[in-house]
């Protein structure tokens, strides 16, 4: 389980106050994926480092009795004169698994040949971006989080590859995604919710998450 109880969050931008959250509660339960519907400038990557512990509320309490991914994509936790090798080696050893198989793990999925053994400081973004998705594939979590708004790979093998081992741990894992587009979110969500004006709106469904959201953002 995740679950925000009266949580705040806002940032001075240097003219205003931008609200991401207002003492707003809710909980994601192991087994409903949640989709999080957000238009652009809204704070979905804020909400997501947010569950992930990568930033700290203002005001209120974020509870994980679960094992939470780093987001998506996050670059944060990899040493760039580090090579892909030697990071996956080390993230291994820091959540207590296997070195030798996240290496291996990462070395398959990520298919970067000779680069595998240089530096992260001299791949492109798309070679980073397909590391750090095999780095979180090869770890266990019970809840992944993605933000759509993350570098994206267009390696079109290692897409395939990654997304269906990324359906494939669905079946026994959660997945918390945020996102501006809601087809993004009809292929993994069984539940959504609406980030509008610093408040969270849960629904049941996605349809009905569908409907407060194209007014907001078309009314």
């Amino acid at each position: 389980m995740l679950e925000f109880d009266n949580v705040s969050k806002s940032f001075w931008t240097g003219t205003r106050r931008k609200v991401i959250l207002d003492q707003v509660s809710f909980r994601v339960e192991l087994g409903t994926s949640l989709g999080v519907l957000a238009p652009n400038g809204t704070g979905k990557t804020t909400l997501i480092n947010m569950m992930a512990g990568l930033e700290k509320p203002d005001e209120g309490v974020i509870r994980r009795d679960c094992r939470v991914s780093f987001p998506m994509g996050f670059t944060g936790g990899v040493a760039n004169r580090l090579s892909a090798l030697e990071n996956a080696r080390y993230i291994a050893k820091l959540y207590g698994m296997d070195p030798d198989y996240v290496e291996a793990y990462c070395s398959w999925l990520c298919n970067l040949g000779e680069y595998f053994n240089q530096p992260l400081g001299t791949y492109s973004s798309g070679m980073r971006s397909r590391f750090t998705f095999a780095l979180m594939l090869a770890l266990d979590f019970d809840m992944y989080l993605i933000d759509e708004g993350m570098p994206s790979t267009t390696d079109v093998e290692f897409n395939k590859k990654a997304g269906d081992i990324l359906k494939d741990k669905l079946r026994t894992t959660t997945l918390v995604i945020v996102s501006h587009n809601p087809s993004i979110l009809e292929k993994f969500a069984r539940q959504a919710a609406v980030l509008v004006d610093g408040q969270l709106y849960m629904f049941e469904t996605l349809e009905e998450a569908k409907q407060l959201y194209d007014y907001q953002t078309q009314g």
